[in-house]
């Protein structure tokens, strides 16, 4: 069966510094700062391609001669082209996304130095499991066809560089790339536990790399691409301990998607993914951590507390879950006090209001008490007056 080999040159694990973001090569630390579609983050699409004319090229083979120097500008940005060296085997042999492919690659930097040749690089098309200039280059190319590619380094290993292959940051690069087989994925369902668990695995690793590079789309899609294979049901039987490294492996791609989600502020996804980690291990300290940064970071402040005072009751020595508790309860009370505020300047002070209305109540009475008592005199003076004149 045709699995997808690992690859160990495409993207690069970085410095040291870097290596920091995984907890001993499994997970990310929950020290990090910082809704997704569960579709995977499509890489820029091809636009129909133009091409131009452009200088001869390194290799004369093209056939037909109509090809030679014919440059097609892949994204129509100039930052990605390809020209074809040697013709193939016509459209109809042209690869298609989720297909795994073979190639011929020679990476070299835009003056020609050549950085490594890999005979038989072996991946799955549209996986991201390569830079992007090759998964946008070779789903255009035919079966057997040699082209050369001009990659812009946005397209390559960007502003960081690579490691292995050693490439400086912001380096252009020129591929020649030929391609050599195309064959359907394996089914999920017949692959053997074990296959899985290698699948699964480097996809999650590749999502790592993205992860470290900053390139957080790319590494949730990579950990979309390995939760489908834990996840899919299966025509092998499978042992209690292989179901166990499967769970392992999908509780793992679900915290560092979570991670991602979070730097992406896409919450909701990332609230998810914690829930999701939760509902197979419900002590799991990174999952309660994320969930409750996120819970905070949408203002509910008080789940927020109850997830991180779980989290510090498992892990009573953790600074980091302190340091992040002690700021929540802050901004709760805080939250509290505004809203307190808030109430008294919407329903008025009851005890200004309570003597107000007694110092209405008071004048109205002596008003009244007034009144009554002028009415009185005035009629006793009439009646005074009455007498007088009936006497007289």
């Amino acid at each position: 069966m045709n699995l997808v080999k690992p690859q160990q040159s495409i993207l690069s694990k970085q410095d040291s510094g870097k290596a920091s973001l995984l907890d001993s090569g499994e997970d990310f630390e929950m020290l990090d700062d910082d809704e997704i579609d569960d579709d995977p983050p499509p890489l820029e699409d091809a636009g129909g391609g133009k091409k131009t004319k452009k200088e001869p090229a390194e290799d004369q083979d093209a056939s037909p001669s109509s090809l030679v120097d014919e440059w097609m500008d892949i994204l129509g940005n100039g930052q990605l082209r390809k020209k074809v060296l040697r013709a193939g085997n016509g459209p109809d042999s042209r690869p298609t996304k989720g297909q795994n492919v073979v190639i011929h690659l020679k990476t070299s930097l835009a003056d020609g130095t050549l950085i490594e040749e890999q005979p038989e690089l072996s991946f799955t098309l549209g996986d991201g499991d390569v830079i992007q200039a090759l998964d946008l280059t070779v789903q255009l190319m035919e079966m057997g066809e040699k082209a050369l590619v001009q990659a812009d380094a946005k397209y390559a290993y960007g502003a960081l560089g690579s490691l292995a292959p050693e490439v400086l940051p912001s380096a252009d690069l020129a591929l020649e790339v030929q391609l050599l087989d195309a064959t359907e994925a394996p089914d999920l369902e017949l692959l053997s536990p074990q296959e899985r668990v290698a699948l699964a695995g480097q996809k999650r690793e590749r999502g790592n790399v993205y992860y470290q590079r900053g390139d957080y789309a790319f590494a949730v899609n990579s950990y979309g691409f390995a939760l489908q294979i834990t996840e899919s049901s299966s025509k092998v039987d499978i042992s209690p301990e292989e179901e166990e490294e499967l769970m392992d492996i999908k509780v793992k791609c679900l915290n560092n998607m979570a991670a991602a989600q979070l730097k992406l502020d896409h919450y909701e996804a990332a609230l998810r993914s914690c829930v999701s980690v939760l509902a197979h291990q419900p002590d799991n300290i990174k999952a309660l951590f994320r969930k409750g940064k996120v819970l905070a970071l949408q203002g509910e402040y008080a789940e927020a507390i109850r997830n991180l005072k779980m989290a510090l009751k498992l892990e009573p020595s953790n600074k980091t879950i302190h340091s992040e508790l002690s700021k929540l309860v802050k901004k709760h009370s805080e939250q509290k006090g505004a809203e307190q505020a808030m109430y008294k300047k919407m329903l008025g002070n009851p005890g200004s209001g309570g003597m107000q209305k007694h110092q209405a109540k008071s004048s109205w009475g002596v008003s009244w008490k007034w009144l009554f008592g002028a009415t009185a005199v005035a009629i006793g003076g009439v009646a005074l007056s009455v007498v007088i004149a009936a006497r007289n």
